[in-house]
């Protein structure tokens, strides 16, 4: 998998031949059949990786703070940073939509992102700072928002611009903290 994931990155999918994978990993084509059954399957489980390691990344990202609001926005920014560079850009961003099946991307989305979202926008709704919601109905439209935010930085898209569009969405979606 490190091999596939390391090719993929530099390459993309279609840029990486079974061979390759299994020459850089040291060991037999019969040996990647075996845990997977086909270039296309590999992918798969490669993405779902550097998803996870991204929702981790962006979730690190966000505990720099204890309101929640901040933690919505530091985790939108740091998803967007990544997006934008190196595997997470390829892998994730530009090949996973035509390689991975649509359900699989969206088990694999509501798996690592749907959860740390709708968490985020149920601590914002309990400190009665959320301006719309519910925060279940709310969450997938969010992580919709994120992902083509995602996509565009990922095809050039200005990031500062595109970070400041989504601060000012958070803003929107949300009330200041109340004094006390």
């Amino acid at each position: 998998m490190a091999a596939a994931r390391e090719l993929f990155a530099e390459r993309g999918f279609a840029g990486v031949s079974r061979e390759e994978i299994v020459e850089r990993a040291g060991v037999t084509r019969g040996a990647m059949y075996h845990y997977f059954s086909s270039k296309e399957h590999l992918f798969e489980v490669v993405f779902e990786e550097v998803e996870r390691d991204l929702c981790q990344a962006a979730a690190d990202a966000a505990s720099a703070t204890s309101d929640p609001v901040e933690e919505l926005r530091l985790g939108a920014r740091a998803f967007l940073q990544l997006a934008g560079q190196g595997e997470v850009r390829r892998i994730a961003v530009l090949d996973a939509p035509a390689v991975v099946k649509p359900e699989t991307r969206r088990r694999v989305n509501e798996q690592y992102a749907l959860g740390v979202i709708q968490a985020v926008l149920v601590a914002i709704d309990a400190d009665r700072r959320l301006a719309v919601g519910p925060p279940e109905a709310l969450a997938p439209l969010l992580m919709a928002l994120l992902h083509e935010a995602a996509t565009q930085v990922a095809d050039g898209a200005d990031e500062a611009t595109t970070i400041d569009l989504i601060d000012q969405l958070i803003d929107r979606l949300t009330k200041p903290r109340r004094r006390r």
